[in-house]
């Protein structure tokens, strides 16, 4: 996890411009690199590490000498560079696992490149001897990009929106940025003064495929047929390789841990591979909540369970409260859900940069998408239309879950890994019959339950646990998430401002009171950038105007009567 800044075609001095990449360095806290192309004053690299692989040759952008025209500035992890590496005899230069995209693009161009590249990342790539710039962002854009262009060709690039809000540039005094769209690359022409042109955006993987790169990977072969003992042992191969691949780190490695049904997954899986692979450290796990929650009992049984190093962090209503303006800063959207899920897993990041030395996190970001985990899937009209909105949310996660997954952890300089958004372990679930993914007996995400029933990973009560909505699970029995959020915005939002919502906020007008004190608060950081976020995110199929699991007649939660 690191933080990418760049310029191409700036007007602007660059050593004012370039404080605008200083709004990133919570991304990469171990060391920061400005550097400029040669033969272009007007362009510009900047980088943010956080040494996570090859701590001494690992800085960026990344050149080496048998390329010495390629200058590379990339965010991410590419878990198969060593079997690409040694499958196509490449001769690396340091350890770093970047250093393939220089390889592949050597060899067969972007297209190639993009595609063979096994992991999550955000990368920029410049190739000064055929004058072009490529930008390009991962399947399901756990790593982010955000970009900026004018008119005439002022390129401006950057992990995360607030590097580039405040760029200046002569002829756009407010610069349109947006996120780039994940499963992209994007091939730019650069001119003679620097300025760029694009040429092409080119979608290069949908996540129902199945990756070019698992003609290359090590996996052993699955067993065909739709037989519910083969896709069970199928499921179990590709979900232990999702974790293996992912602790390629030099950094200790940790694991978030709610005591539901997927955290709790990983974490099991991780702690019987880190054994294997006889790491010296303890496994520490981290569960959040307010006291006597359900999410910390049941990851502390979780931990009991597995035997990890377990830590427990509190926090109360004011600490939540309080925390809220620091978070939108950081997750730079409004949207009323990912707010709410914000909060505990930005203090919870928070905790384990300041007492622990874990700095590689995994958790379990995108099971609900991908296995129909959210609770609305029980409403689903038919197997084929809870397929297409599985998907539908797969491709949006850049604007949600894996939005405030990677901004709470990177606002700590913490590096998260998403096991359940592997390629190949989503391209084989997606592959499945429509029918065999929804729930089933009134359970969401059955077939991954059963799958791992009889494998004693788990306690039968965590593998069996209901879905609980985020405001129950981390917070008291006498009080939810939810209600404190709404008693105190009660009385930050009247009902003359809401008369007035549409009027003062005409795009994605907020119809509560909450979502009305979360679009003041990232107003106030980002104003005029509201079309960051293109809708809210919302259940379908049952009429929802408020995005909580608690407003479902399906739910039945722990801490209800």
């Amino acid at each position: 996890m690191c933080g990418i800044w760049a310029l191409f075609g700036s007007d602007d001095c660059l050593s004012v411009q370039c404080l605008s990449a200083m709004k990133i360095a919570h991304r990469g806290p171990d060391a920061f690199r400005f550097e400029n192309v040669n033969g272009y004053t007007n362009c510009c690299f900047g980088f943010h590490r956080l040494a996570v692989v090859d701590q001494l040759f690992g800085m960026q952008p990344i050149r080496v000498k048998k390329y010495p025209y390629l200058w590379l500035c990339y965010n991410g992890e590419i878990y198969n560079h060593r079997k690409l590496q040694h499958h196509f005899a490449f001769e690396y230069q340091t350890k770093v696992d970047g250093e393939i995209i220089l390889h592949l693009y050597n060899k067969g161009g972007i297209e190639q490149t993009a595609s063979l590249l096994d992991g999550v990342f955000a990368f920029i790539l410049l190739d000064t001897a055929n004058k072009k710039v490529f930008l390009g962002r991962d399947t399901y854009g756990v790593r982010p990009l955000f970009r900026a262009m004018t008119e005439d060709g002022f390129l401006a690039v950057c992990s995360e929106a607030k590097g580039l809000v405040n760029l200046k540039h002569s002829s756009a005094p407010f610069l349109k940025v947006e996120p780039f769209l994940p499963g992209h690359y994007e091939v730019l022409d650069l001119k003679p003064n620097g300025k760029v042109a694009s040429v092409e955006m080119v979608k290069y993987h949908h996540c129902r495929d199945e990756p070019v790169h698992a003609l290359y990977d090590s996996v052993e072969k699955l067993t065909p047929g739709f037989e519910i003992e083969t896709v069970k042992s199928n499921l179990r191969i590709l979900f232990d390789n999702a974790i293996r691949k992912r602790l390629m780190t030099d950094r200790r490695i940790g694991c978030l841990l709610s005591g539901g049904l997927d955290s709790s997954l990983v974490a099991a899986t991780l702690l019987k591979q880190l054994k294997e692979a006889q790491v010296q450290y303890p496994f520490q796990t981290f569960a959040i909540g307010m006291e006597d929650s359900p999410d910390l009992l049941a990851a502390r049984k979780v931990a009991n369970h597995i035997g990890s190093e377990h830590h427990e962090v509190l926090f109360n209503h004011e600490e939540g409260i309080q925390a809220l303006d620091e978070v939108i800063f950081s997750l730079e959207t409004y949207d009323i859900t990912t707010v709410r899920a914000s909060v505990g897993m930005y203090l919870i990041s928070k905790y384990i940069r300041k007492n622990t030395d874990s700095v590689v996190i995994f958790s379990g970001e995108g099971s609900d998408e991908l296995t129909q985990g959210y609770i609305y899937f029980h409403k689903a009209p038919s197997p084929e239309k809870a397929q297409e909105e599985s998907e539908r949310l797969l491709k949006e996660l850049y604007l949600f879950d894996v939005l405030r997954a990677d901004r709470t952890t990177a606002a700590h300089g913490l590096e998260l890994r998403v096991p359940f958004l592997d390629h190949r372990f989503c391209s084989y679930y997606l592959s499945l019959r429509a029918d065999m993914r929804i729930p089933k007996n009134g359970i969401e995400k059955h077939l991954l339950r059963e799958t791992f029933e009889d494998s004693n990973l788990l306690p039968k009560e965590i593998l069996w646990r209901p879905k609980e909505a985020f405001s129950d699970g981390i917070t008291s029995v006498k009080n939810s998430w939810f209600r404190i959020l709404q008693e105190h915005i009660e009385h930050q939002v009247d009902d003359a401002m809401m008369a007035a919502a549409a009027q003062k906020f005409p795009f994605n007008t907020p119809k509560t009171k909450e979502g009305y004190y979360y679009r003041q608060i990232f107003e106030r950081h980002y104003p005029g950038r509201a079309d960051w976020l293109t809708h809210y995110w919302m259940p379908r199929w049952i009429n929802a105007t408020d995005p909580s699991a608690r407003t479902l007649t399906h739910y039945k939660s722990d801490t209800k009567a």
